[in-house]
């Protein structure tokens, strides 16, 4: 992957990886994002937001073909709607899991993300620790209910949050519950976030790559944070941006520059140099 003539697909995280400080895609790496695309290379945000959060960095970073949501649970094209994949955790799994989790923590709320992305629904209580930046979505317009109906249906991604305890914390109580069928992790959001047993971004990836026909070794993929790691190990050639976490760096073919100092454009540009482009700026 040194050259980058072998590089079909670039995988990113968004979030403290290709958005700035300030959350936005700078000029810079726009531009190094539109020579690739002009090269024939996919760009695949690969995220743990959902449809909503992508809309809203639409017009700024050119995402308009395929997505992968909800940390790998959730895999659509962000025009025609269509829907690749959708693997949520069963009902009876979240009911388990929150009673054995409350059993051990009080003072926990939840929320919870549905179908193709666009259903968000939370406990009472929950919307009074959000902020809009959370889920890209008004706390005051949040379908609130009890708990019971918000784990009466599968969901792609369940949100577990505590007023004080932080989400570290609750992972590792998580992983000593004993209790099995989900797949928990961290995105550097102030919450937990459980998905289906066995997803991850990799998991994602790899079943989008498949319909593609794109071989790993045809991936570079970039992160920081622990739901990363995954896509990182599963990818061709994996990226961690200077400001991920050390469990992160440490699965990484290669350490990029900070995502304040254009991390992600800085490898593209130098992969696009492989093959002869230069990126306009």
């Amino acid at each position: 992957m040194g050259t980058g003539t072998s590089l079909r697909l670039i995988a990113t995280d968004l979030d403290h990886t290709l958005l700035d400080g300030d959350g936005r895609v700078s000029p810079r790496t726009r531009a190094a994002l539109d020579a690739a695309r002009a090269a024939g290379i996919a760009v695949v945000p690969v995220t743990a937001r959902q449809p909503i959060g992508l809309r809203a960095l639409a017009e700024e970073s050119g995402f308009d073909e395929w997505a992968l949501c909800g940390n790998g649970s959730l895999g659509i094209h962000l025009v025609s709607g269509e829907v690749l994949f959708a693997q949520e955790t069963p009902a009876e799994v979240l009911q388990r899991f929150a009673q054995t989790l409350n059993a051990r923590i009080p003072g926990l709320h939840y929320a919870s993300v549905r179908g193709d992305g666009e259903g968000f629904v939370a406990e009472h209580g929950y919307a009074a620790l959000a902020q809009f930046s959370d889920h890209k979505r008004d706390p005051s317009t949040m379908d609130l209910m009890a708990l019971e109906e918000v784990l009466s249906e599968p969901s792609l991604k369940l949100v577990v949050r505590h007023p004080e305890l932080s989400p570290a914390a609750l992972l590792d109580a998580v992983r000593e519950l004993g209790v099995t069928g989900f797949e928990a992790t961290l995105s550097g959001a102030p919450f937990l976030e459980v998905m289906a047993e066995g997803v991850t971004k990799g998991t994602g990836l790899a079943r989008l790559c498949a319909e593609l026909e794109i071989d790993r070794t045809e991936v570079v993929a970039f992160g920081d944070g622990l739901n990363d790691v995954a896509m990182l190990t599963w990818a061709g050639h994996g990226v961690a941006v200077a400001n991920a976490q050390a469990e992160v760096r440490e699965s990484a073919d290669e350490i990029a520059p900070a995502n304040t100092e254009d991390g992600v454009a800085q490898v593209i540009e130098r992969l696009l140099a492989g093959r002869g482009v230069t990126v306009p700026g």
